[in-house]
């Protein structure tokens, strides 16, 4: 772990190590506001305070399994940015995802996959969607280990029979620690491992590689709404 991400960790059991903590990482905080508000933020600003109170936050929800503590704290100011507009918001905008989307692979039809396109399209438009704000953050995620968000398009299961064995698949990873971490680290699947313990074959775990990792991050990091979408998964855990 990094420096960064023990100090996180002290701060959330020491009060005095939190209060450094958080004036030492002030800058971080403003950074980040402005970013999501696009607007120049200094700590006169309301923002300011519901910035401050999400970095807090972070620090008391943080775990090494959470990833880097930065990325992490980002994304949780961001979504109380988000939730503020909300409430200052008369009519936030909805954005209509199919729950079916990570669930399956595309139909052949042309209009289905036509629209999977569409959605992917209006996540990527709509800044001020908490959806949005989770998939930029898996995105980011996803690259680590060499594909994009859109690339699920292609890699996701269609037959049951193979939806059963990735989800299992899934299941395993997520509860199991050390797996998990070797997983993150190698930004590989265990493959001799899961094959030995599941009786999946490799050919499986290599053709749905991508959608395998994606879901065991969405079901295992912060991403409430995306792992919404894999109810089936969680049906297995």
């Amino acid at each position: 772990m990094r420096t960064i991400d023990n100090e996180a960790l002290s701060a959330k059991t020491d009060e005095r190590v939190r209060e450094l903590f958080l004036l030492q990482y002030e800058s971080f905080i403003l950074r980040t506001t402005s970013k999501v508000t696009g607007q120049y933020i200094t700590k006169q600003d309301d923002r300011w305070s519901v910035a401050l109170s999400a970095f807090n936050e972070a620090v008391n929800c943080y775990t090494a399994e959470k990833g880097g503590f930065l990325p992490f704290a980002e994304l949780v100011i961001k979504r109380r940015i988000y939730d503020q507009f909300k409430k200052e918001t008369k009519n936030p905008s909805e954005l209509p995802i199919d729950p079916t989307y990570f669930e399956s692979e595309p139909d052949e039809m042309e209009e289905n996959l036509s629209l999977k396109r569409q959605i992917i399209e209006k996540t990527c438009i709509d800044s001020e969607n908490e959806a949005k704000l989770e998939i930029e953050d898996l995105s980011a995620l996803l690259g680590k280990y060499g594909f994009s968000f859109a690339d699920l398009i292609s890699c996701s299961p269609k037959a049951e029979k193979t939806k059963i064995s990735c989800a299992k698949i899934i299941a395993y990873l997520c509860q199991n620690e050390i797996l998990l971490a070797q997983m993150r680290k190698t930004k590989t699947l265990p493959v001799s491992i899961l094959e030995k313990n599941l009786g999946v074959p490799p050919k499986i775990m290599e053709r749905h590689r991508k959608y395998i990792i994606a879901a065991v991050e969405m079901i295992s990091g912060d991403y409430p709404i995306l792992s919404g979408y894999l109810s089936y998964v969680k049906g297995v855990l």
